[in-house]
C-alpha cells in the first residue's frame, strides 16, 4: 500500500512453522512486529494493533408467502474468541485535536514490536466453510492528522488439540446390516454387510484400514464400496444448515449372486482435511467413514461409523495397544477362535536395562510429536487452500410444511422396480 510518504505499512510473526505459517494453539504466546516504510519525516498520531478471533455463520433463503410475494430470509450469528487492543505509537486522541505529542517517524524502515498471549480457553480451529468460518488475525492502523489511516491485516492459524490417544477414540467401530431387495410379489435373497475398523480417531495422512464381509444371495451385481465423509453443520437463529462433502472413497470387485467378499484391512488414506470441530456453539465439523453395497437399480445398503480427525497423532504405546486389540477383536468379530496361552509364572520373567529404556523411550512424547504436528499443520494448510469442493446441502431442521408436501409428492421406494 502506498499513501503519499509512507510506502508499506506490515505485519510479521515471530513464531512460523516450516511452511513459514503462524500456528497457534489455546493459551499461546503471539508475538510479532509491525514494519512501517516511510520515504521522509511523517508525523504519527497513533499506531494500534488489534487481534480478533471469531466465528461466523450467514446463509440466506428465500420465503412465499403467497402466490405473488416472495423474502429472503437471512440467518446470522457470531461468537467471538479473541478481542485485544494495544497502542504501539502515542495514545487515542481527536483528529482535531493539538499536535504537541506526535511522533515523528523519520526515513527509512521501523520496527515496532507486539505481543498478546491466547486464551487459557478451547478455542475454535481455524476454518473456512461454504456458509461461515473460523478466523484469527491482527490488524494494524497508522493514523496520522489530517489523512486517512493506513490499514493491514494479516491472519494466523490456530487449531484446538484433539488428542486421539484417549479410549473414547482408541476403542474400535463396527457394525452390520441386511436388506432384502423386493420387487411386488417376488423377493429375492438377502445382503448382508459387516465392517469394522480399528479405532475412532485418527489424523491427516493416515490410512483407515476396513475389515469388511459382505454376502450377496439377490438376483443383481453388487459392488461394496467405501467412503469418507465430512459434514458440516452451521447454526443460527435456532435453525441448523448442514452440507456434506466426499472426501475419499474406494470400490472393491463385484460381486455375483451366492458370492461373499472380504476386506481384511483394505485402506483408505485419509487426504488433507480439517479437524474435527466439535466445541463450537455455532459451527460443527463431523467425520464419518460409510461403508456401503452398491445396488443396482435400488437403495444401497450402507453402514455409517463415525471418526474423529485429531491433530496429536497416535503414540508408539497406544498404536500397540490398539493393534493387539484390534487383532483380538477382529479375530472375535470374524468367528474366529484362539486358544490362549497359559500365563508365565512370575520367577521366569526377567527384564535387562536395556529393555526397559526401549519400553520407557517407546511411552515417552518425544521430539516425534513436534514433527507429527508440523506435517499435520502442512495438511491443515492445504485444505483450506483447496478449490471448493461439491457439496449436497442438508437442512436437519426442515420447516413441517415443506416435510407434509414433500411426503406426499414422494413414496418411500421401499421395493424397487425391475
Amino acid at each position: 500500500m502506498v499513501l503519499g510518504k509512507v510506502r508499506a505499512l506490515a505485519v510479521y510473526f515471530d513464531s512460523l512453522n516450516e511452511n513459514n505459517l503462524p500456528a497457534f494453539s489455546g493459551g499461546d504466546q503471539v508475538s510479532g512486529r509491525v514494519v512501517v516504510q516511510v520515504s521522509g519525516d511523517v508525523r504519527v498520531r497513533s499506531l494500534e494493533v488489534t487481534a480478533r478471533g471469531v466465528a461466523k455463520v450467514r446463509w440466506t433463503e428465500s420465503r412465499n408467502t403467497g402466490a405473488n410475494t416472495a423474502y429472503t430470509q437471512n440467518y446470522t450469528e457470531e461468537v467471538e474468541y479473541l478481542q485485544h487492543r494495544d497502542t504501539l505509537i502515542g495514545e487515542d486522541r481527536d483528529e482535531e485535536g493539538p499536535e504537541e505529542g506526535l511522533t515523528v517517524l523519520h526515513a527509512g524502515l521501523h520496527e515496532f514490536a507486539f505481543s498478546f498471549n491466547l486464551p487459557q480457553m478451547a478455542l475454535a480451529t481455524s476454518f473456512e466453510g461454504k456458509h461461515g468460518s473460523v478466523r484469527y488475525w491482527v490488524k494494524a492502523e497508522l493514523h496520522r492528522p489530517w489523512l486517512l489511516p493506513v490499514k493491514v491485516k494479516k491472519e494466523f492459524i490456530v487449531f484446538e488439540h484433539i488428542d486421539i490417544n484417549t479410549p473414547l477414540l482408541l476403542a474400535p467401530q463396527a457394525g452390520s446390516k441386511e436388506k432384502t431387495l423386493c420387487c411386488w410379489f417376488c423377493a429375492s435373497g438377502p445382503i448382508s454387510l459387516s465392517a469394522k475398523i480399528e479405532r475412532k480417531g485418527y489424523t491427516p495422512g493416515e490410512s483407515i484400514q476396513i475389515y469388511a464381509e459382505v454376502e450377496n444371495c439377490s438376483s443383481r451385481v453388487v459392488v461394496p464400496k467405501a467412503a469418507l465423509y465430512q459434514t458440516q453443520t452451521f447454526f443460527a437463529k435456532g435453525k441448523g444448515k448442514q452440507i456434506q462433502q466426499l472426501v475419499s472413497n474406494l470400490r472393491g470387485d463385484p460381486l455375483p449372486q451366492g458370492k461373499s467378499q472380504s476386506w481384511e484391512g483394505k485402506q483408505l488414506k485419509i487426504p488433507p482435511v480439517s479437524p474435527s470441530i466439535l466445541g463450537c456453539p455455532i459451527i460443527r465439523v463431523e467425520y464419518a467413514l460409510v461403508v456401503y453395497v452398491d445396488v443396482p437399480g435400488g437403495l444401497n445398503l450402507s453402514l455409517s461409523l463415525p471418526l474423529v480427525i485429531g491433530t496429536i497423532p497416535l503414540h508408539a504405546c497406544s498404536s500397540r495397544t490398539s493393534s493387539i486389540s484390534s487383532n483380538c477383536s477382529t479375530l472375535s468379530w470374524l468367528g474366529l477362535s484362539e486358544r490362549p496361552e497359559a500365563p508365565p509364572s512370575y520367577g521366569d520373567l526377567s527384564i535387562s536395562e536395556s529393555q526397559r529404556r526401549e519400553c520407557l523411550h517407546g511411552c515417552e512424547r518425544s521430539q516425534d510429536q513436534d514433527q507429527d504436528q508440523e506435517a499435520l499443520l502442512t495438511y491443515i494448510t492445504e485444505f483450506r487452500y483447496l478449490p471448493p469442493p461439491l457439496y449436497s446441502e442438508v437442512d436437519p431442521y426442515p420447516d413441517p410444511v415443506e416435510v407434509c408436501s414433500a411426503a406426499g409428492v414422494r413414496r418411500p421406494d421401499t421395493c424397487p422396480s425391475r
